[in-house]
């Protein structure tokens, strides 16, 4: 696995979030207008802000030699629910490195044993296939649970504007994979 860190947003972070994010590869992934480093201080600015209000846990990740990799977070917190919704980017160059299991590992841990969340979604637009086969990766995520969970599919078909799947993780298919490989 690979030795990842999570850390809080910090406007310093600025400079190297908006290196990454710009590259066309992730850009044209995540649906990003052509923006600037002001633009990524709004949005860390943004992200800390919705953080204080309890509605994302937004983190920065930090590979085993302090290189910033990319960026996750738990959005759209429903404590009545007990759900949120995962989103992660990783920059191309480090694409294909485990840096998202290891990313999701670590915040699932924060969704179940922290926030003691049930369900953490993880969508992706129909037509971003990469993102699809990294889900698809993970050993304990459910795939194609459109059916079965109909609101979160409108939501997050509405928030993206265009076709999506959505897959879940559960709590105890989560925690039943973390004893087994214990």
């Amino acid at each position: 696995m690979k030795g990842i860190k999570l850390v809080n947003h910090r406007e310093e972070y600025c400079h190297e979030i908006y290196r990454l994010s710009s590259v066309p590869q992730v850009k044209d992934a995540l649906g990003l207008p052509d923006g600037t480093v002001e633009d990524t201080k709004h949005f860390i600015q943004r992200v800390l802000a919705e953080e204080q209000l309890g509605r994302t846990v937004p983190r920065v990740i930090f590979d085993e030699n302090d290189r910033l990799v990319g960026l996750t977070d738990l959005m759209f917190i429903d404590r009545q629910k007990k759900s949120c919704h995962i989103g992660t980017w990783i920059g191309y160059e480090y694409w294909g490195q485990g840096f998202n299991e290891a990313s999701k590992l670590a915040m699932l841990q924060i969704a179940f044993e922290e926030l003691d969340l049930d369900y953490v979604f993880a969508g992706a637009r129909a037509v971003n296939i990469r993102s699809q086969k990294a889900q698809e990766k993970l050993p304990f995520i459910r795939l194609h649970v459109e059916s079965e969970f109909p609101e979160e599919h409108k939501a997050l078909e509405k928030k993206e504007k265009q076709p999506c799947v959505l897959n879940v993780f559960t709590k105890r298919d989560f925690l039943s994979y973390i004893e087994e490989s214990g």
